[in-house]
């Protein structure tokens, strides 16, 4: 089930050939052929253009989307972890600081 075939393959190029006849179905492989070249070029003239290390930065920054229930929730408890020891570093300066009241 699912998936494409080799025999899938020949069914259809037997069918092209029987419609299209054969210097037309050589013509449309050859352009098709053509097209696809000319589409891995502007692909890879556009990634080439691409800020690559910017994005990486970006992609850093941006915190991570949970895949499952289980990657969210751990992600909700350590971000509140982390705001907890950032409360508590806060609170720890605050009573170790001199107090100027005279």
């Amino acid at each position: 089930m699912g998936g494409f075939h080799f025999i899938d393959l020949i069914v259809i190029l037997a069918i092209g050939l029987l419609i299209a006849g054969p210097k037309a179905l050589q013509s449309m492989s050859r352009n098709a052929g053509k097209g696809m070249g000319q589409a891995k070029k502007m692909k890879d003239k556009v990634m080439s253009e691409l800020p690559v290390e910017e994005l990486s930065e970006m992609s850093q920054k941006i915190p991570k989307i949970p895949l499952s229930p289980q990657q969210a929730v751990q992600m909700l408890l350590t971000s509140e972890l982390e705001k907890n020891k950032e409360k508590s570093k806060q609170e720890t300066k605050e009573e170790n600081s001199p107090t100027s009241i005279e």
